[in-house]
């Protein structure tokens, strides 16, 4: 299959890597530096290049801010039938996109990244599969999925935004209140480190992903529990009520069991 990866950076690398082998694969970015290590591909810095390919299939692996411009970029380029496919984080706008693009589309989301995720091993990962998409295209990274022994599941867009509602919106959260109350330590201990580890990797990445994703419908519902449960171990501490404390730690241990 004709396949054209749009975003040379981490994850368009890595999926050029992994198809690169049993596909014909093109990649294109508009910077010609980001191309340099792609190997085993047709590497495309000029748009009009895509046309003369004429992929049958396009992954979307730009940053979040420009799944959509991307894809309106090229779409003039493709053939009638390209099936047109994203692996966003964030599907804000997409269903949109898709239903008035004329195009067959899949929707996934690996839930993994290149900050924290070893890309040599999936096999503790996750992905989502959008069940509003085109069955072949479904079916195809349905295949590559299980190749990659990721989990899989599969939601609507509507669920899957509740979902990252849950899965990134508290731990991003969670670690941004952290980070925002640091400060330098000369002997710090093994969970500070760990934790610190944590906002370090999280703050690395792209400013408009983090605030898309904590920009989520659903995400101030969760930032309500989170200062549910904050207030209720503030009341704890403060009364200094052991009773109290062993039963709020009882439940949060059955929490993650």
């Amino acid at each position: 299959m004709k396949i054209l990866i749009i975003g040379a950076g981490k994850m368009g690398s890595f999926f050029c890597d992994l198809l690169s082998k049993d596909h014909d694969v093109a990649i294109y970015d508009r910077d010609p530096q980001r191309l340099l290590f792609s190997f085993n591909c047709r590497r495309f810095a000029d748009i009009d290049e895509i046309r003369e390919f004429a992929p049958e299939f396009v992954i979307n692996a730009a940053t979040v801010k420009y799944t959509i411009p991307a894809f309106r970029q090229i779409l003039p380029l493709l053939p009638p039938n390209a099936i047109l496919s994203d692996i966003a984080s964030v599907k804000t706008g997409l269903p949109e996109f898709y239903a008035e693009a004329g195009h067959p589309f899949v929707s996934t989301h690996p839930m993994f990244g290149p900050t924290f995720a070893s890309l040599s091993n999936l096999s503790q990962e996750n992905a989502i599969i959008i069940s509003e998409g085109d069955h072949l295209g479904k079916l195809f990274f349905r295949d590559l999925y299980t190749r990659l022994n990721l989990h899989i599941e599969e939601y609507t867009f509507a669920a899957h935004d509740e979902t990252i509602a849950y899965s990134l919106s508290i731990p991003f959260a969670s670690t941004l209140v952290f980070a925002g109350i640091m400060k330098h330590q000369d002997a710090p201990g093994t969970t500070f480190k760990r934790h610190m580890a944590i906002a370090r990797g999280l703050l690395s990445e792209d400013d408009y992903l983090l605030s898309e994703i904590l920009f989520n419908p659903h995400t101030s519902a969760q930032l309500s529990r989170i200062r549910e449960q904050l207030a209720e171990l503030q009341q704890i501490v403060e009364s200094r009520d052991a009773g109290a404390m062993k039963d709020f730690l009882t439940r949060v241990r059955a929490n993650i069991d």
